[in-house]
């Protein structure tokens, strides 16, 4: 009993942190986004809010490199994980300090006051009950990256209410996006955080994450070997390394 009490405190403290790091920082980001040039300048403050959500939630992270290949500053990237918890929403963030990121993520998230606003600005929203909307999702995520930004995409398309999923299946939005604009795919899996932070409020404590980078995928002409080599790649880190 007392666990669960002190679990939703926990969980109380990251609403307070979200209001106040989203009153502070999110004006800049608000104003500097304005102007699409200006997305690299509010990129540092939406980095700054993903760090003080983490690590002001007691989370930490530890990298380990699954690659012999590097992240190249003068290219975009699509960016995947497995998704467990809301916490991995921060990680790809605090990952890619020099690549402005923008993700695409669920368009009821802009009903949220204060944050939805600012939200509007920063992602690619897609409406998954309609079907124009999933398809127009290439096509925004392509300016994005015309504009010098990668892209975040969880591409299990969201957590599994079954929660005895390790890792649920790959939907095509991340490969096929690679494929059409010639991006390549940086892969990471994140271990750790679905017993750390679930969507379970009752549950979950401040930890070290493990943050695996397994690989730079380069893109081809088939999204659906791309889709099968990230999944395969994903799956066997976490059974590997849970």
């Amino acid at each position: 009993m007392v666990k669960k009490i002190l679990n939703y405190l926990w969980r109380a403290w990251l609403i307070i942190l979200a209001f106040f790091l989203t009153i502070i920082l999110g004006i800049p980001v608000y104003i500097l986004s304005y102007r699409k040039k200006n997305y690299k300048y509010a990129y540092k403050f939406i980095r700054l809010w993903c760090i003080g959500m983490f690590y002001g939630m007691g989370m930490r992270y530890e990298l380990i490199n699954l690659t012999h290949k590097k992240v190249d500053k003068n290219r975009q990237y699509v960016v995947i994980s497995n998704h467990t918890s809301i916490m991995d929403i921060m990680l790809p963030c605090i990952l890619f300090p020099n690549h402005p990121l923008c993700y695409v993520g669920k368009k009821e998230l802009e009903k949220i006051p204060i944050f939805g606003t600012i939200y509007k600005r920063i992602c690619v929203m897609v409406d998954r009950s309609s079907a124009r909307s999933r398809a127009d999702v290439y096509r925004r995520c392509a300016e994005k990256m015309e504009e010098g930004n990668s892209i975040v995409i969880f591409p299990e398309g969201g957590v599994p209410d079954d929660t005895t999923i390790v890792l649920d299946d790959f939907k095509d939005g991340a490969f096929t996006l690679s494929s059409k604009h010639n991006s390549p795919i940086a892969v990471f899996t994140f271990i750790g955080l679905k017993e750390m932070f679930p969507f379970d409020n009752s549950k979950g404590y401040p930890g070290k994450v493990k943050v695996f980078f397994n690989d730079i995928l380069e893109p081809t002409e088939s999204p659906k070997d791309l889709k099968t080599k990230a999944f395969e790649t994903i799956k066997k880190t976490l059974s590997e390394h849970r």
